[in-house]
Order: structure tokens, then sequence, then C-alpha cells
């Protein structure tokens, strides 16, 4: 009984503000309680889409313009005062970023209690890991090289404006009906300066994991990112993942073994990286790119092969990938509105995920009253259970 009255006057103080005059707890006046923000309840439920590092995805349609979103519930589990700062760097980013292969956010509206946190994006038909998961064939080459050409143009614009990403992976990368590549999920997303500061090396989903990262730096830049859309590319090339690590360990053999063991010579600030007084590396002279990909022409090696440079200095850029000759030679790049589309693959999915033993459609009459109460899924993706 007393645990329920703690309860209850718990969730009337989270409606409440302290006063900066008298240091005692005030009531929000009911109109302003959502401050410029909007209702939640104005928007349309349809169904679930995904689930990203810091939130969950729903599409909902805007009963206003009548328009189809992406709303991203914001996590608040482990939060008692105010967003968490993943959460505010997510929402500064986006709001002072705009690009056509970026996904745009456009708003931030709120639920019935001060830690429901909703941020509408612009919706987008599917997302390249469904696509994988589905496709009966590897997307073409020409097809490979207009959603690089894409995600590099994103990358540019983004490390242009001292941002990195931090998490790029095949199911952050969305794709809208007419071809258009939009990186997102910008949860793990940091603004950096000159000269950068120490982060925290774990980060970015470990199959796209950078080997500075790997081996413990904490000095993150725009490489990392980089080294990522390297692994997408070998991915999209594949029809698979191209370092599909289990664990940390792991992912550095896998690395080794595809690009050969790093040394001084190579990079030359790999002897101070903190993990190697930790365990021998494993001594392999050379790489498996051309072995990997026998039938990808030189360009297109020597492209892969700048991606992977161990020595983030040496990296390409984006502005490097976009400007290689690969993407002037035949096969040429395909029109985005020539790419496949396929979004019946992002439902299927998740419907099957939701509902293993019975057909659902998608429910096109449930408001968001009760959105903050919605349970999680019965199973995880195997693509997620994998990273």
């Amino acid at each position: 009984m007393a645990d329920d009255r703690a309860t209850r006057s718990f969730s009337q103080d989270r409606q409440k503000f302290v006063s900066i005059l008298s240091g005692e707890l005030m009531e929000i006046p009911e109109k302003s309680k959502l401050g410029k923000c909007r209702s939640v309840i104005e928007f349309e439920k349809l169904n679930r889409v995904g689930e990203g590092t810091y939130g969950i995805v729903y599409c909902a349609r805007d009963t206003k313009s009548n328009k189809i979103v992406a709303l991203k519930k914001m996590r608040m589990e482990k939060e008692k005062d105010g967003l968490p700062i993943s959460g505010l760097r997510e929402i500064d980013i986006l709001l002072n970023i705009r690009h056509e292969n970026i996904v745009e956010m456009k708003e931030v509206v709120v639920g019935k209690s001060l830690d429901s946190i909703f941020l509408v994006m612009e919706y987008c038909e599917q997302d390249l890991a469904s696509l994988l998961d589905n496709m009966a064939a590897p997307f073409s080459e020409s097809q490979v090289k207009c959603i690089m050409l894409q995600l590099c143009k994103g990358l540019r614009y983004l490390h242009e404006n001292f941002i990195i990403h931090r998490d790029l992976k095949v199911s952050n990368l969305l794709m809208t009906d007419k071809g258009c590549v939009k990186i997102a999920d910008f949860g793990l997303a940091r603004k950096y300066g000159i000269p950068t500061k120490p982060m925290s090396p774990k980060v970015v989903t470990l199959w796209y994991r950078a080997p500075e990262l790997l081996f413990g730096s904490k000095t993150h830049t725009t490489a990392i990112d980089i080294w990522s859309a390297g692994c997408i590319f070998g991915e999209l090339l594949a029809h698979k993942p191209l370092l599909p690590g289990r664990s940390e360990l792991h992912q550095i053999e896998l690395t080794i073994q595809m690009f050969g063991t790093p040394n001084e010579t190579i990079w030359p600030d790999f002897p101070q990286l903190p993990a190697l007084e930790q365990f021998t590396l494993k001594q392999q002279p050379y790489n498996n790119i051309r072995h990997t990909f026998p039938w990808l022409s030189e360009p297109g090696i020597r492209l892969l092969n700048f991606l992977f440079m161990y020595d983030p200095l040496k990296r390409a850029s984006a502005e490097d990938i976009i400007e290689s000759s690969y993407f002037t030679e035949p096969p040429h790049p395909c029109e985005p509105e020539f790419m496949p589309s396929f979004p019946q693959h992002r439902l299927k999915r998740r419907q099957a995920e939701e509902n293993p033993k019975e057909e659902v459609k998608p429910k096109l009459n449930d408001s968001f009253k009760d959105f903050g109460s919605s349970s999680s899924e019965s199973a995880t993706k195997k693509r997620k259970q994998s990273l």
C-alpha cells in the first residue's frame, strides 16, 4: 500500500517543476504541459517497423497533414531527470542538418507523461537489411554503385559538418520507393572538434567496427565511418556480411584474415594501441580482398583497399570514394528511380517476428492514446542477435 502511494506521489511529481524563486514543486498549467510540441495523439499508429539504438520506430499518419511519417519513441527506462544525453544529441544533430541522403527529422511530439517523447521522421518504405534478407538475387553491381554513391554523399555532408555517425550498417540505411538512400539512426552520432577529445571505443556495431576501435583507441575520426562504409560495400557485393564476428576477439581475427596483420610500417600509431597488451596477433602478411571478390575490376579492388586502410590517417575520405574511377567505368551506377523497390519485405519481416503463427494485417485505426505501454517483441531480429 505504501509502495502504491509512493508510486502515485512520484508520478504526480513528474508533472511538476521546481520553482526558481521558492525551491518548491509547482504545478504545470495544463495549457503549458506540452510546451510548443504537439501531442502524439494527433498521430494514428499504423504498424511497428523497426528498432534503433535508442528507440523503437513506428509508421504513423499525421492526422492534420494526412502524411505518413515515422515515429521514433525515445527510450526513457533508466532516466529519472529529463532526457537521456544520447537523445539530446540525436535531436540536436538532426534538427540542424538537411541533406537528401540523410533521414529528415520534422519535429518532436510528446505523450501524456513527461517521459514519453517521440521524434517525427520522414518515412522510408524499406531498409537495406530487409532487402538483403529477402531478395532472391543480390543487388547488381550497377545498383551497388548507386547505393554507395548516395551513402558517401550523405557521409560527405556529415563529415563536412563535423559529425561522426558511429553506427553505420545496412539496417541503418533506409531507401524510399524512389530509390533514394538515407542514413538513419543518429543515437550514437557525435559532433567533434579539432583537436578531438577522447571518446569510448565501444561504438559501432561489431561487424562494422574499425580496427582502431577494436584495439581500444579513444580517438574517433571520420575514418571509423569510412571503415563501416567499406563493410557495407563488401556486404552489398557479396550479399552477406563481410566480417561477421561473434566477439571482439573473433572480429579481430576475421579482420586480420581478410586484410593481413597490421604493423608499425603501415600504421605508425599501431604499437601504442591499448588492447595490444592483452594478446598476440596472428601473423598474416597478405590480404584476401582479391580472393574474396575475384570478379571485381581493378578500380574496384583499389577502392576496397583504400576503404580498408589500417591507418585511419591514410584511409579514404567520402570525397575520395565519390571521385573514384570505379564509379565511372562500366557498369555505370543506375539512377535511383530505377532501383528495385520491395516495401512489402519490411512489413513481412516485422509481422513474422511479432506473430510467427498467424497472418496479421497492419492496423489502420489504432491511436497513440496508450502508446507508452506498448509491449516488447516476442523475438528479436536474427541479424541483431548476431550483431
